[in-house]
């Protein structure tokens, strides 16, 4: 939506958006909607209201992509030929690729922030429990917003302890590799675990989930051991890929396990098909998925786009910056921003975004959503 904005302003004027929802959602804020911050309405649009004027949205989803004929197989059984390519289909989300888990979640004590129809879910859960055990985990796949899966733990613990319960429950996070993959901000993430009491299992994943036992089981990856732990609410994340259709396309890259896009790290063209670009999550590059990341692709992606239907050799760089909005509390957020190198990135370079402070979490839940809407739709940041 946002390189069909910018190649609009361009004056660019076949522009084609293959789009099969109706609904558009924000996705960042369902952890504040799990965490009982904010309603799940203020998290959509139509997406009719969101599609550039001028641009063609066609209301089918994408099957299959062949880049030697230049050409999208739609659903329904039509073919689109295309010019030019940019792919930004997202995520699959397995619920099948852990055993148990597409009968358990959204059912009894299960829920997970990554779908909007079991968000609100989290909150009840953590609203109704008082003792117990609860449980967080991660899967071992990059995954969209990697910080999401331990933001809800932080979250609930804070609610717990502000109601004086935090003592009788106990708290397991089980992320995989590492809290994070930044040194510094994995340091300050220890000490709010800490803070918690939370029992964090590094290198670890949760392999499969008995709902109607409330058992979940977690493997070491670094010693193959298994852990059960029976808990009174579990928040899961599903592993996470390409859509199948990009997986058997000859535009995946074969280094990943995945089947993300190849394409080039700073210029975000496909290395084998120069009309092609990936951008957002589905592209393979070695940075967080985030919609900062997004933010910050979208226009190389524009212009570089520019650039080869023009003639021209690409232009514009992308260096990797990501950014993950860390809450750690209800009102507290760390900001950790970085590039390839995972070198600190700051936005606002005169303030500490190694510490916890109440003006982030202000800006992520009031201040991003309207930069998002109203900027990166419209392709005008």
């Amino acid at each position: 939506m946002s390189v069909a904005a910018r190649l609009r302003r361009a004056g660019v004027r076949d522009v084609t958006l293959i789009e099969p929802s109706d609904t558009h959602w924000h996705q960042p804020l369902w952890t504040l909607v799990g965490g009982g911050q904010a309603p799940l309405r203020s998290s959509r649009r139509p997406e009719g209201s969101l599609v550039p004027d001028g641009v063609r949205w066609i209301r089918r989803r994408a099957l299959a992509v062949n880049p030697d004929a230049r050409t999208v197989t739609l659903s329904g059984g039509d073919v689109l030929s295309y010019d030019h390519l940019v792919l930004a289909p997202g995520l699959h989300l397995d619920w099948d690729g852990v055993p148990g888990l597409p009968e358990a979640v959204g059912h009894d004590r299960v829920s997970s922030n990554y779908a909007p129809a079991y968000a609100p879910r989290t909150w009840e859960l953590i609203r109704r429990l008082r003792s117990g055990t609860a449980a967080f985990t991660h899967p071992a796949t990059p995954l969209e917003c990697g910080g999401a899966p331990q933001k809800i733990a932080y979250l609930a613990a804070d609610h717990w302890r502000r109601h004086k319960v935090l003592d009788d429950i106990r708290i397991v996070l089980v992320p995989d590799p590492a809290l994070f993959k930044v040194p510094a901000w994995s340091r300050a993430l220890e000490r709010v675990a800490d803070r918690y009491g939370i029992e964090v299992r590094l290198r670890s994943e949760m392999t499969a989930v008995d709902g109607d036992a409330r058992k979940a089981t977690v493997t070491d990856h670094t010693t193959g051991t298994e852990e059960i732990i029976d808990y009174d609410l579990l928040h899961t994340v599903p592993p996470q890929s390409a859509p199948d259709w990009i997986r058997a396309s000859p535009l995946a890259d074969p280094a990943s396990p995945q089947g993300f896009v190849a394409a080039d790290q700073h210029t975000l063209q496909h290395p084998a098909y120069e009309n092609v670009f990936a951008v957002g999550d589905v592209a393979h590059l070695p940075t967080s998925k985030t919609g900062a990341a997004v933010r910050k692709q979208a226009p190389v992606v524009a212009g570089n786009l520019l650039d080869v239907m023009k003639g021209r050799a690409p232009s514009h760089r992308y260096d990797g910056y990501t950014s993950c909005p860390l809450v750690t509390a209800r009102d507290r957020m760390l900001l950790a921003e970085f590039d390839y190198d995972l070198r600190p990135a700051p936005t606002f370079p005169l303030i500490n975004t190694f510490k916890e402070r109440r003006d982030m979490w202000v800006f992520k839940r009031y201040v991003l959503p309207p930069v998002y809407w109203h900027g990166m739709m419209t392709g005008r940041l």
